[in-house]
């Protein structure tokens, strides 16, 4: 199944949406660069690494930005020459398209900065 991700954006879901699980949770994950693996079925967790910390700031700037006009918020910790972000859906607690999405608008945001 090949998902053209970037083509959509994230949308307000219920709380009743369940959360992917499954071959669904699995075909979103093959849709998303290899940096992303999922946790616990809960959420994803991807590692940008920069060559200094200027880098990854930059890049935790574009993520914010990105994450604003998707209206949807990852946590992102910001260390020397690296950002690693997670994400799920808050509203359902677990993961949704919402979090496959805004993953591959992130890994497209990446930019320079990279080893």
């Amino acid at each position: 199944m090949t998902m053209d991700l970037l083509s959509r954006h994230c949308r307000p879901l219920g709380e009743d949406s369940p959360p992917l699980k499954g071959k669904a949770l699995e075909d979103y994950r093959a849709a998303v660069s290899d940096r992303w693996k999922v946790v616990d079925d809960h959420h994803l967790e991807g590692v940008f690494e920069f060559e200094d910390f200027l880098g990854a700031l930059a890049f935790t700037n574009r993520a914010a930005a990105v994450a604003e006009m998707e209206e949807h918020h990852p946590e992102i910790t910001l260390t020397w020459g690296k950002a690693t972000v997670r994400i799920w859906t808050h509203s359902i607690d677990g993961l949704s398209e919402n979090d496959f999405i805004l993953a591959a608008r992130l890994d497209a945001v990446e930019g320079p900065g990279r080893p």
